[in-house]
């Protein structure tokens, strides 16, 4: 096991020229911009969904809301088929037992006794984040929030990322609350606990300290989203391996194409 590492790409955010095709074996990183509220949101394909998903997406209340959980969903069956060579729609999903208490709702996970790859998804408003790896990995996309969101959240983090946080200027700690955030949000969903786990249990900033420690066994890397900074934050856990810099999916990944739309 080795100490958890932090590396910062700085992607464009230009959608990558190559298709994602077949894995690899190497741990994938792939962006995906989505509409953000109130701007229109192109037809959407779900035919490869389950009963489970729709049923989800249904439950919304706000369009936009449903419009990127069908989207994020969407965008990780064409990928994970493609990554497996199968058709979307093929794919099939489990939860792992829980490490603190054993029940079903750990980490989200291909079904069968040996699932070839790990992967985890996460979206928010305006941005979708999926991740593939053989290692455990955590993935998690959050949108800045207003101060006194912070303000109500930030007593819960470690001592050490609440230190880090107050020796920032007061008009910077919201980006980096959602840093941190977005660190321990993708750690703990590597680990396959999520928020189960205390959020002050484990030191996830991205200062180095020598009082605190990242967790053992785990690289962690903080995305630079490019023009995206400012408005959001994202971060990758991957254990026992280093994280890719983030591939951009296009914005078209998962939605029907023209032709389809015209039929």
């Amino acid at each position: 096991m080795t100490p958890a590492r932090d590396v910062t790409p700085g992607p464009d955010l230009a959608p990558d020229p190559t298709a994602p095709g077949p894995w690899d074996g190497h741990p994938a990183l792939w962006l995906l911009r989505t509409p953000g509220r109130g701007e229109p949101q192109p037809a959407l394909d779900d035919s490869a969904l389950d009963a489970d998903e729709r049923a989800r997406a249904a439950a919304f209340v706000r369009s936009s809301d449903r419009d990127l959980y069908l989207a994020a969903h969407i965008a990780l069956r064409r990928l994970l088929g493609t990554c497996l060579g199968t058709s979307p729609g093929s794919v099939r999903f489990t939860r792992e037992p829980c490490p603190q208490c054993g029940g079903p709702h750990g980490r989200p996970a291909l079904r069968g006794p040996h699932p070839p790859l790990h992967f985890s998804l996460s979206h928010c408003e305006g941005l979708v984040l999926i991740g593939v790896a053989g290692n455990p990995v955590g993935v998690d996309a959050e949108r800045v929030p207003e101060p006194g969101t912070v303000d109500d959240l930030v007593k819960e983090l470690h001592p050490a990322e609440r230190a880090d946080l107050a020796a920032l200027p007061a008009e910077a700690r919201a980006a980096a609350f959602c840093r941190v955030w977005s660190r321990k949000e993708a750690y703990l969903k590597g680990v396959g606990v999520g928020l189960g786990r205390a959020l002050d249990a484990d030191y996830v900033g991205d200062r180095p300290r020598h009082d605190a420690f990242h967790p053992s066994g785990w690289s962690l890397r903080s995305l630079d989203l490019g023009p995206l900074r400012g408005t959001h934050a994202a971060a990758v856990a991957l254990r026992d391996s280093a994280p890719p810099a983030p591939r951009i999916l296009p914005d078209a990944y998962p939605h029907i194409p023209q032709q389809v739309r015209r039929t």
